[in-house]
C-alpha cells in the first residue's frame, strides 16, 4: 500500500488514479489521502466500485502479496 511509507515516515501522503470506466470508458479520477479520505471526478462516478483486496498475512508465504495475486 502506498500509505505504509508515509505512516513509518510519521508523513501524510495521497495518491491519484487516473483510469476509466470499463463499462463506457469515461475518464475517472480518484484521489485517497492517508486517512483513506477520497474524492471522484466525475462527481457522478462516486458509484464506482472500489475494493481492497482481504490478505490473511498468517497464510502468506509470497515475498510480496502481489505475487499471490
Amino acid at each position: 500500500m502506498p500509505f505504509v511509507q508515509g505512516h513509518l515516515r510519521r508523513e501524510s501522503l495521497a495518491i491519484t488514479l487516473e483510469s476509466e470506466c470499463g463499462h463506457c470508458a469515461r475518464p475517472l479520477r480518484l484521489e485517497i489521502d492517508s486517512e483513506l479520505r477520497y474524492h471522484m471526478t466525475p462527481p457522478e462516478a462516486a458509484a464506482a466500485l472500489v475494493f481492497v483486496p482481504l490478505v490473511n498475512f498468517e497464510k502468506l508465504r509470497a515475498r510480496s502479496i502481489i505475487d499471490d495475486f
